[in-house]
């Protein structure tokens, strides 16, 4: 398999943290996927595919064990 955006033949299969967001929140979900090597495009399979649409509705209907793991701050222009 080459990379469709610059064409590399290095694919490997690595753990990346996908994230998926849901209004002003954002969950990292650790996942396995293929990642060119040389640019990082990512491939996802059925399965990968499946497993961010159910952690998206799980999500959405609050029926998912999440923890905080920090803050985003947004400023006001004074």
């Amino acid at each position: 398999m080459k990379c469709i955006i610059c064409k590399n033949p290095d694919i490997e299969k690595k753990t990346v943290e996908e994230e998926i967001r849901m209004g002003n929140d954002i969950a990292f979900v650790p996942m396995e996927v293929l990642i060119c090597v040389n640019c990082g495009e990512r491939y996802y399979d059925q399965q990968a595919m499946r497993k961010i649409e159910s952690i998206r509705a799980n999500l959405k209907s609050n029926s998912m064990n999440t923890e905080v793991i920090g803050r985003v701050i947004r400023t006001v222009a004074a």
